[in-house]
């Protein structure tokens, strides 16, 4: 029975390839929205996940990383006695401007690294030693940075500019996740990170921290913000508080959500449509089948057969094409692009609703069907 339901199902060749290709688009645009969707929020983290630090400490109110709110400078001594914490460092962040050589200005995002540390330095560097970031006006910057800002012959090691009227050279290109804003990030040293900025009264941004071997970071979390009154969370937590400001203040969410949604419904009403004219067109070998002694039962496996067969198969290539999509645009660094293995299961089950959708409104017409269709005219 299952050989003749699958030759059945390979023989109409034409409804077939419809279904095919209604279940590939619907998987296409499924996983490629979907990993844009996940790459945007990955891109909203970057400037934790760059920075690969445990412990954050911030302004108690602090709702997402880019919104930097300064606190006091003596934070971080607080931080340093807090039981369990093995080094607390400090971080300046803050968005500013650079002037080029030649007149242009660019906006820039100015990382303060610890001098004596670099706690938080870039991992993979294209050009240049992170080391020399301690000498001299120098200051390191991304690759986003040299796409940006004029190219290669423009932005090199060597490199002067000006930020706030003050001299910055370029010691090292890194490679670094994006930013979801898109904005270039420019490393240095803490202190010549104050001095670029304007004046303030509190100039400190965060607290980056580790808790010693042995601990449990989010126990040293809990500690730090009970006793120094300040915000404290882990890497994740603070991931994950990003990329929930970011769905709530932006309509990422909805967008990609509803294109998603929308893929869904689509290859269902496809599908669904196609293979119910597939049944019906298929009444009489039903029929004929059904008179040799098939049971309706029996019937039914073949037409989920059917619907499974080509729903994999519509999986597989649907996937595939996504893939492609992502191998091709996602190495340029223009489009974020994250496929991940939940992602592909959630529209594996996906696409077995759509299969087992389809499928069900062909039984409920062979449920119904006589025997005597066959000696129809």
């Amino acid at each position: 029975m299952h050989y003749v339901a699958l030759k059945m199902l390979f023989g109409d060749r034409a409804k077939y390839l419809m279904l095919l290709c209604g279940l590939a688009f619907a998987v296409m645009l499924i996983v490629q929205q979907g990993s844009i969707f996940w790459g945007l929020m990955l891109w909203s983290q970057s400037g934790i996940t760059n920075l690969n630090v445990d412990i954050w400490v911030a302004d108690p109110n602090i709702s997402q990383v880019e919104e930097v709110k300064p606190i006091a400078t003596t934070a971080v001594e607080r931080v340093r006695t807090v039981p369990g914490v093995e080094w607390a460092v400090p971080l300046f962040k803050g968005v500013y401007r650079v002037r080029l050589a030649g007149g242009d200005y660019h906006r820039i995002s100015l990382v303060g690294l610890d001098a004596a540390t670099l706690i938080g330095r870039p991992a993979k560097l294209q050009e240049g030693r992170i080391e020399d970031l301690r000498t001299p006006d120098a200051v390191v910057v991304d690759q986003g940075a040299v796409q940006r800002m004029g190219g290669p012959d423009v932005i090199k090691v060597g490199t002067v500019f000006e930020i706030n009227d003050k001299r910055a050279r370029v010691v090292a290109i890194a490679n670094i996740q994006k930013d979801f804003q898109n904005i270039p990030s420019v490393y240095t040293t803490y202190e010549r990170a104050v001095a670029y900025a304007p004046p303030e009264r509190r100039m400190l941004s965060y607290v980056l921290a580790k808790a010693k071997a042995g601990e449990a970071v989010a126990d040293v979390t809990q500690r730090i913000a009970a006793q120094t009154r300040l915000g404290a969370f882990t890497q994740e937590e603070f991931g994950w508080k990003t990329i929930v400001w970011v769905l709530k203040n932006t309509g990422i969410g909805i967008n990609f959500g509803t294109t998603i949604v929308l893929g869904f419904l689509v290859g269902m009403a496809i599908a669904g449509q196609t293979f119910y004219l597939f049944t019906v067109e298929n009444l009489k070998q039903y029929g004929a089948l059904k008179a040799m002694g098939a049971s309706t039962f029996a019937l039914a496996r073949m037409i989920i057969l059917q619907a499974f067969t080509v729903g994999v198969i519509g999986y597989g290539v649907g996937v595939g094409l996504a893939t492609l999509f992502g191998l091709l645009a996602a190495p340029s660094g223009q489009l974020p692009f994250s496929e991940t293995w939940p992602l592909l299961g959630l529209v594996f089950v996906s696409l077995l609703g759509i299969c087992s959708f389809s499928a069900t409104i062909s039984i409920i017409k062979l449920i119904k069907l006589e025997p005597a269709i066959v000696f129809r005219g």
